[in-house]
């Protein structure tokens, strides 16, 4: 199968040779970004905060949470991001957001996949969900990038997904511009789950495609621990 499909791929490529997403160039290889884009691109490493994942500058040798978490205690257990919303990987992430480019969520599931190995392959999940989009918004751009990449994780890994267990109630637009405090406040109550009995006691994994304060995977990680679940833990392809 595999064979087949990488023949397939070469055929599209001479019939339409793919471009990097980031310079424009030409890919030297089956992905949409060239090699010079791909070592652009910004890992996140230690050290970073033991709750929420956000990576600090220097070195700190013993267990490190960060003044947020310190402040305000996120609702999920932990969180990890794979790469830094910079470069190809910001560039990317916003052209799937805003010109619909799907073909790049596999580039994006990669990234997840091995964050997910290297952060939590011995971790029990019972099943994965993902932050949902208003209804609008999903109408309006045909599709929701975190769910996407929750079912490619959730095949890989042989797990179920929680289609429409988490619902967005409330549209509360770009949170671009607002301070951590203000997403905090901004997400409150955004989020309710639709079958709570789908929920409880099980051990979740919550996706998205960027965390930043994490304000919104906190909200949906208490909505879920408020209707029954018994833990969530947060997997994002990067980390603003």
């Amino acid at each position: 199968m595999n064979r087949l499909a990488n023949l397939y791929a070469t055929a599209l490529d001479l019939l339409y040779p793919r471009a990097c997403a980031h310079c424009g160039g030409v890919p030297d290889t089956t992905r949409f970004l060239c090699w010079d884009c791909l070592a652009e691109v910004e890992y996140v490493q230690p050290p970073f905060c033991a709750q929420c994942g956000d990576p600090v500058p220097g070195h700190i040798d013993h267990e490190y949470i960060c003044g947020f978490c310190t402040r305000q205690t996120p609702a999920f257990d932990q969180a990890r991001s794979a790469v830094r919303y910079r470069g190809p990987v910001g560039v990317s992430l916003r052209a799937i957001k805003y010109e619909a480019a799907t073909w790049l969520l596999p580039e994006m599931a990669t990234w997840l996949s091995a964050c997910m190995r290297t952060h939590y392959d011995t971790l029990p999940i019972d099943a994965a969900c993902y932050v949902p989009l208003h209804p609008v918004k999903r109408r309006e751009r045909g599709f929701n990038q975190a769910a996407w990449l929750a079912q490619a994780l959730a095949r890989e890994r042989g797990w179920p997904v929680l289609r429409g267990a988490l619902k967005r109630i409330r549209d509360v637009g770009s949170q671009t511009r607002l301070t951590a405090t203000e997403r905090l406040a901004n997400v409150a109550g955004v989020f309710q789950v639709a079958q709570p009995r789908r929920v409880a006691g099980q051990r979740l994994l919550l996706i998205d495609d960027v965390m930043t304060t994490g304000a919104t995977v906190s909200e949906c990680a208490r909505v879920l621990k408020s209707a029954g679940a018994a833990s969530v833990h947060v997997l994002t392809v990067a980390r603003g």
